[in-house]
């Protein structure tokens, strides 16, 4: 018997073990869609790593352990690399488009997203990210504009929809062509219920708004890093969990759910490795809160793990570390890139005195440098003079720029020596075309088995529902 008489016997065997499964499961009445935005099968990897060697963890990732681990490919209609408008409207919706299209397929027509068509069917829908609510990924569920960047319009359409459960880090726009800032107005107009932090969320009501308490932060474009641990700031699993109690409230006889990691993806524009792991953990952890309800209803539930696009090209280890990996070295970082950068801008505007041996100690304590982060003269050398360059000769041309950032040089360097040393690397501060993970669970799961595109995923979830798409 050859290879390929072998393959065609497996592949004969999995359709009818398919089958078999499909035939004695009944459609879900739950269902969970969990999107690592920017997590390629490196980032898990990497969070893997972390988690088993510095947090010492033999477990692993929960989204791993799911009896499905497959891929996905996700190139747009207008590009092998897409962006997260084309990315989100494929995963939403089934149709590929343009990148920075969002809820419109390729020639400009509106499509209905599954969240859409599974609240016409009756279910209870909650859309929750980590970033702001009215971005490309979650927008794809509820919007249809020709350009991403539409906020207002999307902000209204959220408000529109109807949805029962909503929750990010803002709204990027409520004001209207013409100036009037009316957006919250709409909402209230549309019986939605906002709030800033759950404390305040009003756990009567039928529709709800959950943004971000820390309203005046420079960059409200997310929650906040894991790795920042902002006092007062609301986290991927407590707005999941919110999310999943106020679903089981008002529709508790079915209800779908999209959970977004978007953080993910800001860590991967920056190339900040060690804030990119974090996430991913805390990722899964939001995951966990969906899988302890698929255990109380296993038959009842599908839970699907994925993600819109590869962000930064990370690896797992680099020319410095060779054949081995070094997380450990990222385990001291207590601030993100974008913190650091924070951090180092107000230095550079409030004490033009600030010492080289006073940002030393800031990084010991704050990075890990010269502990565990050992650097050899050069690199030293390099990050002293880089130092001197901004801080002593006021230099304010040497900038990174990236999608949700821009870093001076001496953070740049600081991250790249951090990155290097800890077996990071990183090709791009933009997308790539690697093909994703898919992890799926529960009923009908094996539907997600072979490799995907991403135009597949919410098709395949609406066969499970068993409703036509």
């Amino acid at each position: 018997m050859n290879i390929f008489e072998i393959s065609r016997k497996a592949v004969a065997g999995m359709a009818v073990s398919l089958a078999i499964f499909s035939a004695a499961a009944e459609a879900p009445k739950y269902v969970f869609y969990f999107i690592g935005d920017g997590m390629g099968i490196n980032e898990v990897v990497n969070a893997q790593l972390y988690k088993k060697h510095v947090l010492k963890h033999e477990k692993p990732l929960l989204m791993t352990t799911f009896p499905v681990a497959s891929m996905a490919t996700s190139h747009s209609a207008s590009s092998d690399v897409t962006d997260s408008a084309a990315a989100g409207t494929a995963l939403a919706t089934g149709h590929k488009t343009k990148n920075g299209m969002l809820g419109m397929n390729a020639d400009t027509v509106a499509v209905n997203s599954i969240a859409k068509v599974l609240f016409d069917n009756g279910y209870g829908v909650g859309l929750v990210t980590s970033v702001a609510i009215d971005d490309a990924t979650p927008g794809a569920f509820y919007t249809h504009v020709p350009n991403r960047a539409q906020f207002y319009e999307i902000g209204r359409h959220l408000a529109e929809s109807g949805y029962q459960f909503a929750a990010g880090s803002a709204l990027r726009r409520t004001t209207d062509s013409d100036g009037n800032d009316n957006l919250l107005d709409y909402f209230a107009q549309n019986n939605v219920s906002v709030s800033y932090g759950l404390d305040s969320m009003d756990k009567t009501a039928d529709k709800v708004l959950v943004l971000s308490p820390l309203r005046d932060r420079k960059n409200n474009n997310n929650i906040g890093y894991t790795v920042d641990s902002l006092a007062g700031a609301v986290t991927l699993p407590q707005l999941t969990r919110a999310g999943l109690e106020h679903l089981q409230r008002v529709s508790p006889d079915r209800f779908f759910m999209m959970v977004e990691g978007g953080n993910i993806d800001h860590a991967g524009h920056g190339n900040d490795g060690g804030t990119s792991v974090r996430e991913v953990i805390n990722f899964d952890e939001a995951l966990q809160i969906a899988y302890d309800f698929y255990l109380a209803h296993p038959d009842e539930t599908l839970i699907v793990v994925t993600a819109d696009h590869e962000t930064g090209g990370m690896s797992v280890g680099c020319q410095a570390t060779g054949y081995s990996v070094q997380p450990q070295v990222a385990s001291r970082q207590k601030v993100s890139k974008e913190i650091f950068n924070d951090y180092c801008e107000e230095m550079f505007n409030t004490r033009p005195d600030y010492t080289w041996a006073e940002m030393q100690q800031y990084m010991r304590d704050n990075l890990g440098f010269w502990d565990v982060v050992t650097l050899n003269p050069d690199e030293e050398e390099r990050l002293e003079q880089k130092f001197n360059e901004i801080f002593l000769n006021r230099n304010t041309s040497d900038v990174q720029k990236t999608l949700y950032a821009a870093y001076n040089g001496f953070v740049t360097l600081t991250f790249d020596i951090l990155n290097y040393k800890s077996g990071f690397g990183w090709t791009s501060g933009s997308h790539t075309g690697s093909p994703v993970p898919v992890y799926a669970i529960g009923t009908d799961c094996l539907l997600f088995t072979p490799l995907n595109d991403n135009i597949d995923l919410p098709k395949k979830i609406m066969k499970a529902v068993g409703i036509e798409f």
